[in-house]
C-alpha cells in the first residue's frame, strides 16, 4: 500500500514559521523604523514648505470660486503677522507627511512582518499601494465633489453679512475634510486586517449590515460641517461602497485562508 505524497509547497506552508525575535530585538527594530520614518517626513517636509505656496493656489481654487459664484472679492487673507509663514509651514509638513507615506507604511509592515507567514508578507506591495491609493481617492473626493458644494452651501448664507475669509482658518476647515475622508477611505484596508487576523467575517460584516450603515450616518453626521441632509448623504454614500468593498475583501481573505488550511489539511496525512 502506497502512502499519498503529500504537496512539498503545502508542506512548506503548513510549517514555515513566522520570524521569531526577542524582546530586544524587536526594540532595535522599533527604533531603526521610527527612525526610517522620521527622517522619510523630515525630508518630505522640505520639500513641502518649497512648493506650499504654489500647493496652496490651487487648494484655495473652490473658495475662490465660490466667493465669485457670490459676486464677492476672491482675495484670502491672513490676520496676523506670522499668518502667511505659519500656513507655509504647516502645509509644508502636512505634505511631507504625505511624501513619506509609502516610506512610514513600509516601515510598518518591515516592523510586523517578522511575525507574518511568508504568503502574508507577501501582500506588502498590495498593502502600500492600496492604502496610499484609497487615502489619495479619499481626498480627491473631498476637493473635487465635497468642497464646491459645501463652500457653495457655506457662503451662499451671507446675508447681510461680507465674508473675510483667513487663510488660516480656511486651510483647517479644508484640511479637516480632506483628512476625515482620506482615513474615511482607508475602512477596505481596516476590514483586510480584522480578516486576516480572524476578528470579522464576510457573515459578521452582511449581517449587521444594518448597524454599519446606523454607524456611517452617525459619523457622516458629526464629520460633515454643514447642517443639510444632502451634504451628509453625500458623505455616506462612499463610506457604505467602501463597506461594500470590505465585505469583498473580507470574502477573499476567508476563502484564501480556507484554502490553504485545506493544503495544509491534505499534506498532513
Amino acid at each position: 500500500m502506497t502512502t499519498p505524497q503529500s504537496d512539498p509547497s503545502s508542506s512548506a506552508v503548513e510549517q514555515e514559521p513566522g520570524g521569531k525575535m526577542s524582546f530586544f530585538d524587536h526594540l532595535v527594530d522599533l527604533r531603526k523604523r521610527l527612525i526610517n520614518s522620521a527622517a522619510a517626513i523630515a525630508v518630505g517636509a522640505m520639500v513641502g514648505v518649497s512648493v506650499s505656496k504654489r500647493v496652496f493656489d490651487f487648494i484655495d481654487l473652490p473658495m475662490r470660486a465660490a466667493l465669485r459664484k457670490q459676486h464677492l472679492d476672491d482675495r484670502l487673507v491672513y490676520t496676523n503677522p506670522t499668518g502667511a509663514l505659519e500656513l507655509i509651514i504647516t502645509l509644508g509638513i502636512y505634505i511631507g507627511v504625505v511624501l513619506a507615506s509609502p516610506v512610514v507604511l513600509y516601515q510598518v509592515w518591515l516592523f510586523i512582518a517578522p511575525g507574518l507567514y511568508k504568503h502574508e508578507r507577501k501582500a506588502v506591495t498590495t498593502f502600500i499601494f492600496s492604502s496610499v491609493f484609497l487615502f489619495l481617492a479619499g481626498i480627491s473626493f473631498g476637493y473635487f465633489i465635497m468642497l464646491p458644494y459645501m463652500l457653495d452651501f457655506l457662503v451662499g448664507f451671507q446675508g447681510s453679512f461680507r465674508p473675510l475669509i483667513s487663510i488660516n482658518e480656511y486651510f483647517d476647515f479644508i484640511l479637516i475634510v480632506l483628512l476625515g475622508l482620506g482615513v474615511v477611505f482607508e475602512l477596505p484596508v481596516l476590514i483586510f486586517f480584522l480578516a486576516l487576523f480572524g476578528i470579522v467575517t464576510p457573515k459578521f460584516l452582511w449581517k449587521n449590515l444594518r448597524y454599519a450603515i446606523l454607524i456611517i450616518a452617525v459619523v457622516a453626521a458629526i464629520i460633515t460641517p454643514t447642517p443639510d441632509a444632502l451634504t451628509m448623504l453625500i458623505f455616506m454614500a462612499p463610506m457604505v461602497a467602501l463597506y461594500f468593498i470590505g465585505i469583498g475583501v473580507a470574502a477573499l481573505v476567508v476563502r484564501n485562508k480556507a484554502k490553504r488550511a485545506a493544503i495544509a489539511d491534505q499534506g498532513a496525512r
